[in-house]
């Protein structure tokens, strides 16, 4: 399957908030035109309803390329029923729902169907994200084209299983949450050092987007870009002595959190 086939058959969108207007708004700029994407949202924004020749809300194809689902979990129940006729054939479902394994979909839709589980993080909103990508034996000849459109929101990584896939999640997935705490954390950190508020979040905020983007166009390891910080006997040396603890500091805290993470994901999942 390749882009030709997207424009011959059709792309259906079913689910467009800010995750599924990223990628469109991606795959706009790229291969695809407006008449070539049929999507499916009970509330569309404006800037859908001024895309020139999108089919918005309109009858779907009779056997489109490719659905890519980005409704929400909770609306999983009633979006995939009416998906039904597109099951067991040649359409490829691939889906950006976090929770929902391919088992689900395949009950859904039926065992024969073309499935593809991707999981892509917040930061591609911005076109900054990473989604990783698993699919069934139906559907691995579709995982190139699949690639090629979540690469519109930022990279891509493909899994051997998807029982990796609750690991993906803790880390990737549910990982911003945790970078924006970090940042509560170094502002109120720097608050009772004796800065403003303002001042400390504005610290904070541009020091996590600096050594992010640092450590993103580095090859070198974290580590050695830690080091390379670290000065022996020096501040930052003070700092990472209470950081770095193997009891009582970051190690062992994060591997608590992206343990509970996947657990909860897990769960979720049955």
């Amino acid at each position: 399957m390749d882009t030709e086939t997207l424009r011959d058959r059709g792309l259906v969108l079913l689910g467009c908030g800010k995750m599924g207007s990223a990628m469109l708004e991606g795959w706009l700029a790229g291969a695809l035109e407006p008449r070539h994407v049929w999507v499916q949202d009970p509330a569309p924004s404006d800037w859908l309803k001024e895309l020139d020749g999108l089919h918005l809300n309109a009858d779907l194809p009779e056997a489109p390329a490719m659905v890519l689902v980005a409704v929400k979990p909770q609306m999983m129940g009633d979006a995939l029923p009416a998906m039904r006729r597109l099951g067991n054939g040649e359409t490829v479902f691939v889906s950006v729902a976090a929770g929902t394994p391919i088992a689900r979909f395949e009950e859904a839709l039926g065992d024969a169907t073309p499935v593809i589980r991707a999981m892509p993080n917040t930061p591609a909103a911005i076109g900054h994200g990473i989604t990783a990508l698993v699919a069934n034996p139906r559907a691995e000849h579709a995982l190139p084209l699949a690639e090629d459109l979540m690469r519109a929101v930022g990279r891509t990584v493909l899994l051997d299983d998807e029982t990796q896939m609750d690991a993906v999640t803790a880390v990737s997935g549910s990982g911003p949450a945790y970078v924006f705490h970090l940042i509560e954390c170094l502002t109120q950190a720097g608050m009772a050092e004796g800065l403003s508020e303002d001042m400390a979040r504005d610290l904070a905020k541009a020091t996590v987007a600096g050594a992010g983007a640092l450590a993103a166009g580095s090859d070198r390891p974290a580590a050695d870009l830690r080091r390379d910080v670290t000065s022996p006997g020096g501040t930052t040396q003070a700092g990472l002595d209470v950081l770095m603890d193997d009891e009582a500091g970051l190690p062992p805290l994060i591997r608590r959190t992206v343990a509970a993470a996947a657990d909860r994901s897990r769960e979720l999942a049955r």
